[in-house]
């Protein structure tokens, strides 16, 4: 089976090509993210491999159907770039990793509460320049403060049990869909996202992507959060409305906020962008701002990840090839 990898990068061509032995399975590493534009590259291929950013809408899938593109493998959980309607009608397989590492984000989420708390970072740029001053660095204990857990998937939970059992938090949590296992990790459960909102001294987000989501974070929920508010987001970008997001801060509603995703981030995301206007306004003043910090969607870049992001891949990819339903499928409800 030949696969069209799009937007590899090093570390992808290094976990699969360590992961695919004898899979049968024949890899392509592609530079390009799939577009309208690169489906051609698929052309001899019997699938396509896509990552967060690539596009997989109806004329990208119309366009492999046409080239006998069987099915598309996400080497990722979040499958909002698919129109699983359109795959469904064209016979297009769709699979995904549903749970790469969750203790590889959660511990990220978990480090981006304390970088923005304590500015690690800050620290780090001040002492390399030889300035030792404390001033502008003063934080707070995360020790009994109130810490609101938005979703509570694998992710959500291990975030809210690190923070729990770790830094003995009063974690609280909003979700449609309660897990069992939240008591046991010292997680409370809240009525409706409004009183998490206004309790929380921190807030994370831990949601899929969906139309229910989209901008969840927008004037009327910042508004009802506490003044002085921790905001982090390592799921997706478009949860947060970022004009809205733009008004608070720059009223002073906000404390700081924490992003490793933004919702217009394909643009710029898992490229050099270093010698590159960024036309992106709104993206632009996110990095001016003092208390916001940025990373570039590397939450789940661990060893451990990787390795089982290419497995269950590879696997996905070798039950299509046998005409094997796999369990990763994702279906259209």
């Amino acid at each position: 089976m030949k696969v069209a990898f799009y937007s590899s990068k090093k570390y992808d061509i290094d976990s699969f090509g360590n992961a695919n032995n004898n899979t049968g399975i024949e890899l392509n590493f592609l530079e390009s993210r799939l577009e309208k534009s690169t489906v051609p590259l698929a052309a001899g291929h019997d699938g396509v491999c896509i990552f967060v950013n690539d596009s997989c809408d109806a004329d990208v899938l119309e366009g492999l159907a046409n080239l006998g593109v069987k099915c598309v493998a996400l080497r990722c959980a979040g499958f909002n770039n698919v129109d699983l309607q359109a795959a469904e009608r064209l016979g297009i397989e769709i699979s995904r990793v549903p749970a790469y590492s969750p203790e590889a984000v959660a511990e990220f989420a978990t480090g981006m509460i304390m970088t923005v708390v304590r500015k690690y970072h800050k620290a780090y740029s001040r002492v390399r320049e030889g300035n030792f001053l404390l001033d502008g660095l003063l934080g707070f204990n995360l020790f009994q403060k109130t810490i609101g857990i938005i979703g509570t998937g694998k992710i959500g939970l291990l975030t809210g049990k690190i923070l729990a059992k770790g830094f003995e938090c009063n974690v609280i949590a909003y979700d449609l869909y309660p897990s069992k296992q939240a008591g046991e990790y010292g997680i409370r459960y809240v009525d409706t996202l409004e009183e998490l909102l206004r309790q929380s001294d921190i807030i994370s987000l831990h949601c899929p992507l969906t139309d229910g989501t989209k901008h969840m974070i927008n004037d009327t929920t910042l508004g009802q959060m506490k003044k002085g508010v921790i905001l982090i987001n390592t799921s997706r970008g478009a949860l947060i409305d970022t004009t809205a997001l733009i008004k608070a801060l720059k009223s002073g509603h906000l404390g700081a906020v924490g992003l490793d995703v933004y919702e217009k981030e394909s643009a710029y995301f898992f490229a050099d962008s270093s010698t590159k206007i960024i036309y992106d306004d709104n993206f632009a003043r996110l990095l001016s701002f003092y208390n916001v910090f940025v990373s570039g969607h590397q939450a789940f870049l661990t060893v451990e990840a990787l390795k089982k992001i290419a497995d269950t891949t590879l696997r996905n990819l070798q039950d299509c090839a046998n005409g094997k339903k796999s369990p990763n499928l994702v279906e259209r409800k």
